[in-house]
């Protein structure tokens, strides 16, 4: 008789190194029963983000910038990071950074939805087996431009010391045409399921979604919209196949024929899974990438509306079985308050509800809360997500911020300039204290820190450190130390000519550890000759 014992942390252990334990590490430290207070927490081992392919313009530029904290308990052995350019499977579809203002038309002969029985696609200027953006070590920021139109969608891992927190940031600029504007997203980890309320299939947008499948066998993915008065009709099939290690735009308009500027998509992996985001172009507005919004909660923040913002537009949708009525706040420098004429907001089970806030910060920086007005019954989950505008006439430029989570640890934002960049912390519960790290520059430097404490109820919005005689664009790293919850993100301001070209990321948690539970006893297999 042989004995074979397997030990429960050894099992977990080993689906960290498999998976990166994104799906472990759960919510809050707050909420966890005390079996899970107790257990281990140890550093992800590896890590997969998805680069969405960024515009075919050929008045745009990119910079990608890799970025790996520094973490104490990660002992410094052998690990690499990288990424590799995705397959592309469109099919002439007409891309919003062309600034053709491209239609439902022009779109292929698929609609717009890419090669979805699998055309042949290739590799673009950054071709190859060669990796992008591979670090060297972690606490120090690498970066790359690429100036030729049709660059791909990047798939990439880190595993080993580069693995926890390893973050990648995609910056574009397109000078001229439909997409003018500044179009920043941080690349994502691939998943099953992805909500992006504010979408739209109206005439003067074109909304792209970018599907990305990292893995070597093939992916399904379903796309469902649904507006004011519930699902829109479909055109078309929604079911969307993702090649192995391919990419596949999908134009939104021509997935139904109803047009409606404040709906919500929701992207389901049916087999595999995918990386998902959303490229929206308004046609007077500018452009930027349209983060997915945190899972379905009862209550939900949006950080970090600019003080000058000339227009904010609220979509929020309810998936449940529930209408969701919500109390409306903004938090500000110093408190909470209520927008006035938007005390609260219901919407409707299956349904999209939009409002315009106008210039709902008068020229001090916010953050809205949403939470549950109350009443009989449990209170209904929701997604959310806010689009902003500043400027007027012709320079006005666009951007999207999404219900984001909160910080349990630490999130890193890459890509901060000397000039330009601005965070926002905001506590919609107790006061808290968190520390933010600028790390070295791409071309040098040494890490500077600095402590901030939050009021319960406010935004604190503030031009984080700078690295200590570093050039080069650099890492903005969030620790959450004590107190209450922390949300955050990250505007990115590069005005041109007279516009004030911004994009704005959420700062989720970069889940760069998972809990381990200690074995309570033995488990052995018992096998018999």
């Amino acid at each position: 008789m042989n004995r074979t014992t397997l030990s429960l942390i050894g099992a977990v252990t080993a689906l960290a190194a498999v998976t990166g334990v994104a799906a472990l590490t759960g919510g809050s430290s707050e909420d966890a029963d005390p079996a899970a207070k107790a257990a281990t927490r140890l550093p992800v081992q590896r890590s997969t983000l998805l680069c969405p392919a960024p515009s075919s313009s050929d008045v745009s530029s990119t910079t990608y910038t890799a970025y790996t904290p520094e973490r104490d308990g990660v002992e410094a052995k052998d690990g690499t990071a990288g990424l590799l350019p995705a397959e592309s499977h469109s099919d002439d579809v007409s891309d919003p950074g062309a600034g053709d203002g491209g239609s439902k038309d022009d779109s292929g002969d698929n609609g717009g939805k890419g090669a979805k029985d699998g055309g042949k696609g290739g590799r673009t200027s950054q071709g190859g087996d060669k990796p992008v953006l591979p670090l060297k070590e972690p606490g120090k920021p690498v970066t790359t431009d690429e100036d030729s139109s049709g660059a791909p969608a990047l798939i990439g891992t880190a595993d080993g010391r580069f693995a926890p927190g390893w973050t990648v940031q995609q910056t574009t600029t397109i000078d001229a045409g439909s997409g003018r504007g500044v179009l920043g997203t941080a690349c994502t980890a691939p998943d099953t399921d992805f909500w992006f309320p504010g979408v739209s299939t109206d005439r003067d947008r074109q909304d792209f979604v970018h599907l990305t499948n990292p893995d070597d066998v093939a992916a399904e993915a379903d796309l469902k919209i649904y507006g004011p008065s519930g699902r829109l009709n479909a055109s078309t099939d929604e079911s969307i196949t993702i090649p192995p290690r391919s990419t596949v735009p999908v134009l939104l308009s021509t997935l139904t024929d109803q047009r409606s500027a404040g709906v919500t998509l929701r992207v389901t992996a049916r087999t595999g899974r995918v990386g998902a985001a959303v490229q929206a172009v308004d046609q007077k507005a500018g452009s930027d990438w349209l983060p997915a919004s945190a899972a379905p909660s009862t209550s939900v923040v949006i950080p970090g509306v600019p003080k000058d913002a000339t227009s904010a537009r609220l979509v929020v949708f309810a998936p449940g079985s529930d209408d969701a009525d919500l109390k409306v706040r903004l938090a500000g420098p110093n408190n909470s308050i209520t927008p006035a004429g938007h005390e609260s907001l219901h919407v409707k089970s299956g349904m999209t509800a939009a409002i315009d806030l106008g210039d709902v910060t008068k020229g001090e920086p916010g953050s809205l809360l949403l939470t549950p007005e109350g009443g009989e019954g449990p209170a209904a989950p929701v997604v959310a997500a806010l689009q902003v505008t500043r400027g007027k006439g012709g320079d006005q430029e666009t951007a999207f911020i999404p219900a984001t989570g909160a910080i349990e640890r630490s999130a890193t934002a890459a890509d901060n300039r000397s000039k330009g960049s601005t965070l926002s912390l905001v506590a919609p519960g107790a006061t808290t204290k968190v520390r933010v790290t600028a790390s070295a520059g791409a071309d040098g430097g040494s890490p500077v820190s600095k402590t901030y404490e939050v009021k319960g109820g406010t935004t604190q919005a503030l031009e984080p450190p700078h690295p200590s005689s570093g050039k080069g664009p650099y890492a903005v790293t969030v620790e959450r130390l004590s107190g209450g919850p922390v949300h955050a993100s990250r505007m990115l301001e590069l005005p041109q000519g007279g516009v004030p070209m911004f994009t704005i990321q959420p700062l989720p948690d970069d889940r760069g550890t998972v809990a381990v539970p200690e074995a309570g006893q033995d488990l052995s297999v018992l096998n018999d000759d």
